[in-house]
C-alpha cells in the first residue's frame, strides 16, 4: 500500500479499499474513482480483491470509461464482464458533485451551486464566448482571504475541496456542453481558470492532483497552457506550483502600495508586494510567451489614479516581469465597501500601461445578473438562509413569507 493512503471500511463485511488521505469516507463506505490516479485506483482494486494483472488492466479500462466517456454506471462498461460489474458497483462509485441550482445568465454564463456528497456548497461558473470557453473551478468551501471587495472572501472557510470535487466540477461541465466522448476538437470547454471560491494555493496537493488528471493525455487532456492558476499571493507555495503543476499564473495584485494592499487584500500584510513580486519573477516557466497575469480590480478613488497606473508600469519594469495586466471593473454587491471606478478612469488607467508597452486590456464584466462575475461568488444557500431567517416558518415547519 502507497504512504498517501489509508484503510477504509465498506459496509457489508468487505475488505478495506485504499483511499488517499484527502478523501472524506462516503457515507455508503463506497470509494470514490473520480480524483485517484491511475496508480491509486489500481492499488484499490487490489486491495479489494484483484490480483495485480487484473488490476491493472481494469484500471485502464474503467479510468478510459471516466474520462473520456464520461461514464458514471459500470454497468455501461461494455469491455467489463457482466458477471463482474456488481462487484465494482458494490465497493466503488463514480460520481459527481450533486446540483443544487442551475443558472444562465443573459449573457450565455452558466452558474452552478454543487453540494458535496457531506452536505456542503459551492460554486463554479462557465464563460462562453466566441472562441472559447471557460470554466472558472473553485478549490474550497469558503476562503480565509478576506479580500475586502470580493463577495467571496466575507465567508467563512469551511474545508478544502478534494480532488474529486474539484475534477467533478470539469466532468459536470463536460456532462452540461454534450462534451463527451472526450476529444479535443470541437469543444465549447477549451479553458480552466482556478479562479472560483477559495484560495488554490491554500489546497495545494488537492488542486495539483486534481489538475494532474485534467492535463492527463489519456484523461481529461486539456493542455497546461489552458489552464490558469489565480493566487491572491501565497508566496511560499508559488515556486512549487510551478514546478510541479506548471499552468499559467495569474496573481491578484490590486494596488501597488502597502498601505492600500494591505487593506483589500490582507495576506499582503503576511507576503508583502515586494516578496511577491520576486516569487513572480522566480515562477518557472514564466517568459514572454507565457507571461504573468495580474489580476487588478479598479475601486473608485481607492487604486485607480494615474499615478498607481504609472507605479505599476514601474513594478513591473523594475522586476523584469513578464507580464500583462487584466483591469477587472468592480462588480458590487449588497454591502459593499467600494465603488466601480468609471469607465473614464479605467480608460485612461489602461492607457497608461499600453503606452508602456504591457498589455492591459478592460475585462468584460459577465453573468452579472445571475451573481457570476469576478468577485461575487458566494453560494445561494447561504443567502437562501439569511432570506429565510427574516421571513421565519410557519407551524408546519415551512418557510412562509407572511410569517414575521
Amino acid at each position: 500500500m502507497s504512504a498517501d493512503t489509508n484503510l477504509m471500511p465498506i459496509a457489508g463485511a468487505i475488505d478495506p479499499v485504499p483511499v488517499p488521505r484527502a478523501t472524506t469516507a462516503r457515507a455508503d463506505g463506497r470509494v470514490e474513482l473520480v480524483g485517484l490516479s491511475k496508480d491509486n485506483i489500481r492499488a484499490a482494486f487490489e486491495a479489494a480483491g484483484l490480483e495485480s494483472k487484473q488490476a491493472k488492466l481494469r484500471a485502464k479500462q474503467i479510468w478510459h470509461w471516466i474520462y473520456n466517456r464520461g461514464v458514471s454506471d459500470f454497468e455501461a462498461m461494455s469491455d467489463i464482464a457482466k458477471a463482474q460489474r456488481p462487484w465494482f458497483s458494490e465497493r466503488f462509485v463514480i460520481s459527481r458533485p450533486e446540483v443544487v441550482e442551475a443558472q444562465v445568465s443573459s449573457d450565455g454564463t452558466r452558474k452552478w451551486l454543487l453540494k458535496t456528497h457531506d452536505g456542503h456548497d459551492f460554486e463554479m461558473v462557465f464563460i462562453p464566448d466566441a472562441d472559447r470557453g471557460t470554466l472558472c473551478v473553485s478549490s474550497q468551501v469558503g476562503c480565509t482571504l478576506n479580500c475586502r471587495f470580493c463577495h467571496t472572501g466575507t465567508m467563512a472557510l469551511v474545508r478544502n475541496l478534494e480532488p474529486a470535487e474539484i475534477v467533478g466540477q470539469v466532468m459536470l461541465a463536460r456532462d452540461a456542453l454534450g462534451e463527451w466522448p472526450s476529444q479535443p476538437e470541437g469543444r465549447m470547454l477549451t479553458n480552466i481558470v482556478m479562479m472560483g471560491m477559495g484560495e488554490p494555493l491554500y489546497n495545494f496537493d488537492n488542486v495539483r492532483d486534481a489538475l494532474k488528471i485534467v492535463m492527463d493525455g489519456d484523461g481529461l487532456g486539456l493542455s497546461r497552457r489552458r489552464i490558469t492558476l489565480s493566487t491572491s499571493g501565497v508566496v511560499p507555495m508559488m515556486e512549487r506550483a510551478g514546478a510541479e503543476i506548471g499552468v499559467n499564473l495569474a496573481v491578484s495584485l490590486h494596488a501597488v502600495t502597502k498601505e492600500i494592499r494591505d487593506e483589500i487584500v490582507p495576506l499582503n500584510r503576511k507576503y508583502g508586494i515586494e516578496q511577491l513580486l520576486e516569487a513572480c519573477a522566480a515562477y518557472p516557466g514564466a517568459n514572454n510567451a507565457r507571461r504573468i497575469t495580474f489580476e487588478y480590480v479598479m475601486l473608485k478613488d481607492k487604486n485607480d489614479s494615474d499615478e498607481d497606473a504609472r507605479e505599476l508600469v514601474r513594478l513591473i519594469r523594475h522586476y523584469r516581469l513578464p507580464a500583462k495586466v487584466n483591469l477587472i471593473p468592480f462588480n458590487p454587491w449588497g454591502g459593499a465597501p467600494y465603488e466601480c471606478s468609471t469607465e473614464e478612469r479605467i480608460k485612461s488607467f489602461s492607457n497608461i500601461i499600453f503606452e508602456a508597452g504591457i498589455s492591459a486590456p478592460v475585462r468584460t464584466p459577465r453573468g452579472r445578473d445571475i451573481d457570476a462575475a469576478c468577485g461575487q461568488l458566494k453560494t445561494a444557500a447561504e443567502r437562501k438562509k439569511r432570506s429565510q431567517s427574516v421571513r421565519g416558518t410557519d407551524e408546519n415547519g415551512s418557510w412562509s413569507r407572511e410569517a414575521a
